[in-house]
């Protein structure tokens, strides 16, 4: 099975690679109530600046702050656990435009960028506070947007800079434009309008789209949210690399596996298979933004259904994370005779404990939706 981790001593459940869900905004959300929903890493995609980067950490353990087993608190007194985070940082665009006006976002969220100069100090400031991806805004529904010079020139900054881009593209003619600047990763599947069938092939080639689906309706299939489920369709069926991603923080959407996100990529022609894939290395796996092992699975009862689709979107939406076990102490062979080193002068290694997840202390404000 795709994404499955092998574990002999657990028959009666399936254990898969962690999931992951690329598009949330946890300013707007309990994140450990993500993880207790099923989902074992986030990709935030836009947020106060100042505020991710402690999302980041306070996500990690650090090694380097280890206690000793003595000083470990009660497990009363333990903080929830967190999904692993990574973070664009703000959202880059132009002066005035999305999502400055926007209810749900804090001011600072919007980074403007009226030229190559603040394009290139902010793209800095993302990649100090550890950002994964850049985030660009080209939605001509909300406000400005850049023209396609500096379009270009801010995704160039990114590449150079080591992070893929990802866009919000909203308003008739766009993901023309950002395909043409060489962007990574659509933030959302495409909705303003159905997409030529050969752009579609274009992008499958070599960009990652995010689902987003169920922003469109919440259940009630809206006209975006048929025309987006179209896109998709021809984008998968041409190779394209499939994300799951809910926009979480956006509007009345289940914090955890999305069943209805789930039902909806099938209807977009993804099978179990590929709804496993979308979950935890994407379709084609072309966008990483966890490359580093972390050891967190995630745990169902049983074996996957082959009943039907509906089943297996409810089986994945019943996941829980676990961590998986780190592998014990490797035993010292006993010493030969012949060995020159006493047995009392081996060296041998402390053992380390593991700092407790800290806190979620960031503040999130209350306000409208996404």
């Amino acid at each position: 099975m795709a994404g499955a981790v092998q574990d002999e001593t657990r028959r009666d459940e399936t254990v898969l690679a962690g999931f992951t869900d690329a598009h949330v905004h946890l300013g707007l959300v309990d994140a450990a109530a993500v993880r207790a929903g099923g989902v074992a890493r986030v990709v935030d995609l836009g947020w106060d600046p100042a505020l991710v980067a402690e999302w980041v950490r306070a996500s990690r353990p650090d090694p380097r702050h280890a206690p000793d087993a003595s000083d470990a608190p009660d497990a009363s007194d333990a903080p929830a656990a967190l999904p692993l985070i990574a973070v664009a940082g703000g959202l880059l665009g132009a002066p005035g435009g999305y999502p400055s006006r926007a209810g749900w976002a804090p001011t600072a969220a919007a980074v403007p960028v009226a030229d190559a100069a603040s394009g290139l100090e902010a793209v800095r400031t993302m990649a100090a506070l550890g950002a994964r991806v850049v985030k660009v805004t080209v939605n001509t529904d909300a406000g400005p947007v850049w023209d396609d010079r500096l379009l270009a020139t801010v995704v160039g900054i990114a590449h150079e800079h080591g992070l893929p881009v990802a866009a919000h593209v909203q308003g008739r003619g766009q993901v023309e434009r950002v395909a043409a600047a060489g962007v990574d990763i659509l933030a959302h599947t495409p909705w303003s309008e159905r997409l030529d069938d050969a752009l579609v092939a274009e992008l499958a080639g070599r960009t990652t789209w995010i689902s987003t689906l169920d922003i469109h309706g919440y259940g009630r299939r809206s006209r975006a949210h048929r025309v987006a489920v179209d896109n998709l369709r021809r984008f998968h069926a041409a190779g394209g690399d499939v994300r799951y991603g809910t926009d979480l923080g956006n509007g009345p959407l289940p914090v955890g596996v999305n069943v209805r996100e789930l039902l909806a990529l099938a209807d977009a022609g993804l099978g179990a298979e590929d709804l496993v894939r979308a979950l935890t290395t994407g379709t084609r796996g072309r966008w990483e933004p966890f490359p580093e092992p972390d050891g967190l699975t995630s745990v169902l009862r049983g074996p996957m259904p082959t009943t039907s689709v509906a089943e297996v979107a409810a089986w994945l939406a019943g996941a829980r994370v676990e961590q998986a076990p780190e592998p014990g102490p490797r035993s010292r062979p006993e010493p030969s005779p012949e060995d020159e080193t006493p047995p009392s002068e081996l060296d041998t290694a402390p053992e380390s404990g593991v700092s407790p997840r800290e806190r979620w202390d960031a503040p999130r404000p209350n306000g409208p939706d996404a």
